[in-house]
């Protein structure tokens, strides 16, 4: 039985850094496929006459696969006159040994018309800018981690212990010290009082200990350029963190909805979601979907009976860290039971890692149905597993467990 074609006309594009080839496959009505290949550059002007030459051949559907960054410019030129479908290169990848440009565009195209490639999640451009600016935001906050971690290794081969006595080396108090230290790193014998404040104040004799090093002067001059830098960084993410917030007017309601969400307190957390799924729920068909987009459910590897890896995939490598950073967060809270102790029964059973990976995807299918319902979320929901049966009778022992797992406390009767 011959395969359905799903696309009389259609087109396969290879794309490259510098060139696409284009491959048009038209398909009659008695099931005859002929095709017409184009090369063309990657300047704007080769790519409006790569959308002028689909438009004379009457195609509308085309399928691309998604190489490095390169395909973003043909994607954008082509989406308002193209219904496009863009492709992960490993489900378009062409038969080892008989790979050249053309034959890679026919590929495609022989494979999109029978409807057999899987198309990635594209959102609209507003969003895909949103999403651009936090990825960037994202790199912006690792840099300045990384430089916070040098400063530290700094003070260390030094002998400079403020981190055993201060909570945050990069606090006022710290700075200002830090500072005093550059001016002249021979002198640590300096007045501690003018520089601290608040708790401070009661810890002079150990900060006095703890500022008792030896900084070198190469060390010293490594300290002031890693300060520089760090200060830069944050000015810079302050920077983009305001444009970020303009953009993200348009989507105020959305954005309220999310931080109902348990441990989304931060407005950036929320646009973070909103930048990586979109707004519109409609492009997944469940929250199952979703999860899976996100890569946080199981994958399937069977065969022969039996049943290999079960794995995570490594999808979503900005939003996945992102919400089991919140399900850490929120299963340490003792504000929201219906989730804690959902993480306590998946800890006994299947480990911590396990359960705070469910968690996140409770988290995720919460904000799924909150952005399709329009509705904040709601606890309710989710204490529903937790409750037995009304007509099904329980020892008094099983009444404690399941008290305890509703989160109250049992005492013991005064006598």
């Amino acid at each position: 039985m011959a395969l359905k074609i799903v696309y009389p006309i259609c087109c396969g594009i290879d794309v490259h850094k510098t060139f696409v080839v284009a491959c048009i496959a038209s398909t009659n009505s008695k099931g005859l496929t002929t095709y017409k290949s184009h090369r063309f550059s990657t300047f704007t002007q080769g790519l409006n006459e790569l959308s002028q030459w689909l438009c004379e051949h009457d195609c509308k559907d085309v399928c691309m696969e998604s190489t490095g960054k390169y395909w973003i410019p043909v994607f954008n030129l082509l989406e308002h006159s193209c219904n496009i479908t863009l492709a992960h290169p490993k489900y378009v990848k062409a038969i080892r040994g008989k790979k050249t440009d053309k034959k890679d565009a026919k590929w495609i195209a022989d494979l999109f018309k029978h409807d057999l490639v899987a198309g990635s999640f594209m959102p609209p451009l507003p969003i895909r800018q949103l999403r651009d600016l936090m990825r960037y935001r994202f790199k912006l906050t690792n840099f300045t981690s990384s430089e916070k971690n040098r400063l530290q290794n700094s003070l260390t081969v030094s002998n400079i212990q403020l981190g055993s006595v201060i909570s945050d080396t990069f606090g006022k108090s710290a700075m200002n010290i830090i500072d005093k230290l550059l001016n002249d790193p021979r002198d640590t014998s300096f007045d501690l009082e003018p520089l601290i404040h608040g708790s401070l104040k009661g810890k002079l004799a150990e900060l006095a200990l703890a500022v008792d090093g030896f900084i070198t002067p190469e060390q010293a001059g490594k300290i002031k350029v890693i300060k520089q830098h760090y200060e830069d960084l944050e000015s810079r993410k302050a920077e983009l963190e305001s444009i970020i917030l303009s953009l993200a007017d348009a989507y105020t309601e959305e954005l309220n909805l999310i931080l109902t969400v348990p441990s989304f307190k931060n407005i950036f957390s929320a646009i973070a979601v909103v930048s990586e799924i979109g707004v519109h729920m409609d492009v997944f068909l469940t929250a199952k979907h979703l999860c899976s987009w996100a890569g946080l459910t199981p994958s399937n590897d069977q065969s022969a009976g039996k049943r290999k890896s079960v794995r995570i995939s490594r999808a979503g490598v900005y939003i996945k860290p992102l919400l089991v950073q919140c399900a850490t967060a929120v299963v340490k809270s003792e504000k929201h039971p219906e989730i804690r102790n959902r993480y306590l029964q998946l800890k006994r059973r299947r480990g911590h890692k396990r359960a705070i990976i469910a968690i996140a995807r409770m988290l995720l299918t919460a904000i799924y149905h909150i952005l399709k319902n329009k509705q904040p979320y709601n606890p309710d929901l989710y204490k529903k597993a937790d409750v037995h049966p009304a007509d099904r009778e329980i020892t008094v022992e099983q009444a404690i467990k399941l008290a305890q797992s509703q989160g109250y406390r049992i005492m013991a009767a005064a006598t």
